[in-house]
């Protein structure tokens, strides 16, 4: 009897334990093509509510064999930050055609961030702000 009662008593304790466990994170992907910049010359920009866990992953058009690429600026509280930054290669045999870059972000407390991206030649005299991608990411 007693085995009995500790089994009842033990059984829905352990399930509450283990269902605690469980990460319920989510990824956001958005992507963005040359010609939705080209298409909207003061920029780009999103708002994502998001749980600390949740990741963010912005896909941008880039092309590289023009000197252009992608660099942020984060202001607000230091809720997120950068986990990943890649670039995707353009698909077939077209020498000069634009690539993707991949940036990940990861919301890791609660807060709200401001990330400013520009798509520039970083060097001095090299053209800025040729496109403007801003993200508001509020983690709750």
């Amino acid at each position: 009897m007693k085995m009995k009662i500790t089994a009842l008593f033990t059984l829905p304790l352990l399930i509450l334990i283990l269902s605690s466990c469980i990460v319920t994170s989510e990824n956001i992907v958005k992507e963005y093509s040359c010609d939705d910049f080209s298409g909207n010359p003061t920029g780009l920009s999103d708002d994502f509510t998001v749980e600390t866990g949740d990741k963010i992953t912005v896909k941008l058009c880039s092309n590289s064999t023009t000197g252009f690429q992608w660099d942020y600026e984060m202001s607000g509280d230091e809720s997120v930050k950068e986990e990943d930054h890649d670039f995707e290669e353009p698909e077939g045999d077209m020498v000069g055609a634009a690539g993707i870059e991949v940036w990940t972000f990861e919301a890791t407390e609660k807060g709200t961030a401001v990330i400013s991206m520009e798509y520039s030649q970083p060097w001095e005299g090299g053209l800025k702000k040729e496109w403007i991608y801003t993200m508001t990411i509020t983690v709750e």
